[in-house]
């Protein structure tokens, strides 16, 4: 049966391709989105190709989740919804503290009110959780005990000791973090999606609706914004890489993310909203590889097919975890899904993306900038 789909903030990278996704699969799709301008420009309508793409495909209605009155327009009809609005970034979490809980939390908690009080249509609801709430994630002892250790502190970053350390324990080292992990979130951002999926997954049951938590790793691939400078450190070094500047890498470089290409994310988001055998999950949608930053440097290298130089500076941002790698079994047994496109390959394709857009400004430099002066970035 063909379903209505609410994409709260589905102007964005990930929205805009699984509104298309959802209407090749015979569904018809609202969106509602604020159209910021860190993502969006001051002109979205002629400056957001990301907008520009839903042309013809969904009915996009500007507003915000903060408001009960869009929320109430945008969902008329609706029954499913996917709820990928958020302020996203870990370091400008950290120091625009109200507008992240206002957006993530607060939003959450009117559109669960709304669903709550209100007559309506919706059946399923998915939620776009993140790694984040995990913090360092799950690690193994010498004697075979997974332990999930606590946050790095400053005083052992500040001396070159990046690693992920377990008090009373000797070498500890990582291994994929499953859904049933310790949650414990070290930025407010990790806290806000903890809230946003605890909220959901809660109230959502009680009041006959279906809930579904999908745990984001790193999202990257064409269509991601080359303007915002939280959005990650693909967007962020191919940008230096076209200046032709110095790419500063953070820690040792050995820190790690699991990347996890923008088409894998839509095809386990879609299936999250329609299969049976989704409803009250909780999955990890990740690639279950770690690849670390100075592997990233080398990629895009190779892709871009020139360099620049690098500085290993030794710089660390509170807030930063070290590793993460997902479980993945969950996502392949239930929803019978794997991602499929390797991190190579991904870079190549986001790379051939980068190489037709304009260069954008530097305002990564004014995010650190940011972030040193309130002594969040050492």
């Amino acid at each position: 049966m063909p379903e209505h789909v609410l994409i709260t903030g589905g102007a964005g990278f990930i929205g805009t391709r699984l509104a298309k996704r959802f209407v090749q699969a015979g569904h018809s799709v609202t969106v509602l989105d604020s159209l910021i301008p860190q993502v969006h420009g001051d002109d979205p309508e002629t400056t957001s190709p990301l907008l520009r793409s839903l042309d013809g495909v969904a009915t996009v209605l500007r507003g915000t989740v903060t408001s009960t009155q869009d929320l109430a327009r945008a969902l008329e009809g609706a029954t499913v919804v996917v709820h990928l609005a958020a302020e996203t970034g870990t370091g400008q979490s950290m120091y625009e503290i109200d507008r992240y809980v206002e957006a993530n939390v607060g939003g959450t908690a009117k559109l669960l009110d709304l669903l709550a009080n209100e007559p309506h249509t919706v059946r399923r609801l998915v939620i776009a959780s993140s790694r984040s709430i995990y913090g360092e994630g799950a690690y193994r002892t010498e004697d075979g005990r997974l332990v999930y250790p606590p946050h790095r502190a400053d005083a052992d970053m500040a001396t070159g000791d990046f690693e992920v350390h377990m008090p009373g324990e000797g070498p500890i080292e990582i291994v994929p973090t499953d859904e049933d992990a310790k949650l414990h979130p070290s930025s407010v951002y990790g806290i806000t999606k903890q809230m946003q999926e605890s909220l959901i997954m809660t109230v959502a049951p009680t009041i006959g609706i279906e809930p579904v938590s999908l745990r984001y790793q790193n999202v990257y691939g064409p269509g991601q914004s080359l303007k915002n400078p939280y959005t990650g450190i693909l967007s962020i070094f191919s940008t230096l890489i076209r200046q032709g500047k110095e790419i500063n890498i953070f820690e040792d470089g050995l820190e790690s993310r699991d990347f996890v290409y923008i088409d894998d994310v839509v095809e386990a988001t879609f299936r999250a909203a329609t299969m049976v055998d989704a409803a009250g999950g909780v999955f990890n949608v990740g690639s279950g590889v770690a690849t670390t930053v100075e592997e990233v440097v080398a990629a895009l290298f190779a892709a871009f097919g020139s360099e620049v130089p690098t500085k290993v500076s030794g710089n660390y941002r509170l807030g930063d975890i070290r590793h993460n790698v997902a479980d993945t079994t969950r996502l392949r047994t239930v929803l019978g899904y794997e991602p499929s496109v390797t991190f190579r390959e991904g870079v190549t394709r986001f790379v051939e993306w980068v190489l037709t857009e304009p260069v954008e400004g530097d305002t990564y430099q004014r995010s650190l900038d940011e972030m040193a002066s309130r002594n969040l970035l050492k």
